[in-house]
């Protein structure tokens, strides 16, 4: 197994920097490097832009974070919190909520929840002039009360230093302070006042504006937990096949690439092309690199992770790590999976040795010889080795003696 490993290895170093079995120089190595950088460069730009050609599951339900934390919160405020939402400050030139769900569509495959525009049309209707003034007006009131309080605070900072003036007998023009003991106990009852004044108009406007039509309405939508419901499945859903949809763009990218560097690769070794050869071979590589990124991302994070997760926590509860085992296990095995079917099938010597022979090629490095030749005149390559039947030689690699018809599986091709 080992030593299968090494040969794969030395065979894939010696074809990433040799043509025609002649090593490269330098120059030609930095040449080489630098092509691979900017193409690698390049694969994984278009990798994350075709990642995103699909729409999101936020952009398919862009209520659902908002509408989730309304939900959630316990706070008496938050029916106007979320009407509050719904009237954002600035409105030259704002598109309606409903068109900025819509534009996730542009240029994108997916549709955006109908429910959700549904949610936007609610918050569209709210959004008018009246609404805003209000909004506007409460604002105001609430800015006062910030500066009444900071007010109060600065007076009680200084409070105690003036009632010890007063008790000390210091004068009013020797005082440090900005005003007197009994000014400063009255500015701060009359703030008070106010303030508590303010908060009160502040209450009755908010109630004002939760009892508009429009707002009746959203609120009432909100609480319809089938509505919810229905938005919260869609976007489970859609969180769960998300990286397997991105994960079948990105190879729907990479495998028609891998496909043609593989075919130019086998093209230029069949009719000698050093340069194309090594070149289209780094390619492949290349290609293969980000696939094979991707795939141990998606199994991070995709459904098979989604899968064992619900698994391990159904009959685990919360021993998580056992995903870690499980992908320890798997992993190796998937693996030994795909080294088995290249060599058996991809890469095998005796498939490969065949198609060579037939086509008077040599069967190690697949360049053109005549039938006489027992060496090759490229490689230097010995093609034949002697059957341990009828001791004739017969081809490297091959299953059976071209002389007698025996199997050669048990004799060494090496």
């Amino acid at each position: 197994m080992f030593a299968r490993i090494r040969r794969i290895a030395s065979q894939f170093f010696s074809k990433s920097r040799t043509i025609n079995n002649e090593p490269l120089n330098k120059v030609s190595l930095i040449v080489i490097i630098l092509i691979d950088i900017f193409i690698l460069m390049n694969v994984f730009t278009g990798l994350d832009d075709i990642s995103r050609w699909h729409i999101s599951p936020t952009e398919a339900y862009p209520c659902y974070s908002e509408w989730q934390n309304y939900r959630a919160k316990t706070t008496k405020d938050k029916d106007y919190e979320i009407v509050r939402l719904s009237l954002p400050d600035y409105q030259n030139n704002q598109l309606s909520f409903q068109k900025t769900y819509q534009q996730a569509e542009a240029g994108h495959l997916g549709k955006v929840s109908q429910t959700c525009l549904q949610y936007a049309s609610y918050k569209d209707k709210l959004n008018n002039p009246e609404k805003q003034q209000i909004i506007r007006t409460i604002d105001q009131k609430q800015a006062k009360i910030s500066s009444l309080a900071q007010a109060n605070s600065t007076i009680e900072a200084q409070y105690d230093s003036t009632l010890l003036e007063k008790i000390a007998g210091q004068s009013r023009q020797q005082s440090i302070n900005q005003v007197s003991a009994e000014k400063a106990k009255q500015t701060l009852e009359q703030n008070n006042r106010q303030i508590s004044l303010l908060r009160q108009e502040i209450s009755t406007i908010k109630n004002e504006l939760l009892a508009k039509p429009e707002s009746i309405s959203f609120l009432a939508f909100l609480k319809d937990d089938n509505q919810f419901r229905e938005v919260d499945k869609g976007y489970q859903q859609a969180s769960f096949w998300y990286p397997s949809i991105q994960l079948a763009f990105q190879s729907l990218f990479l495998l028609p690439l891998i496909i043609i560097a593989l075919s130019v690769h086998k093209f230029a070794q069949r009719r000698g092309y050093g340069l194309v050869s090594l070149i289209s071979w780094h390619l492949l590589v290349i290609f293969f690199i980000p696939l094979i990124v991707k795939i141990f991302e998606f199994l991070q994070i995709g459904a098979i992770f989604q899968f064992l997760f619900n698994i391990i926590s159904t009959f685990f509860g919360g021993l998580l790590f056992l995903i870690n085992y499980a992908y320890i296990l798997l992993i190796p095995i998937i693996g030994f999976g795909i080294i088995q079917f290249f060599q058996k099938v991809v890469f095998n010597t005796k498939v490969q040795a065949a198609s060579r022979v037939q086509k008077s090629r040599c069967v190690n490095c697949a360049k053109k010889i005549r039938q006489i030749d027992t060496y090759c005149p490229h490689c230097g390559y010995y093609q034949y080795i002697e059957c341990q039947n009828c001791h004739n030689l017969t081809y490297k690699h091959l299953s059976y003696c071209k002389h007698c018809g025996t199997s050669q599986n048990s004799t060494s091709n090496l």
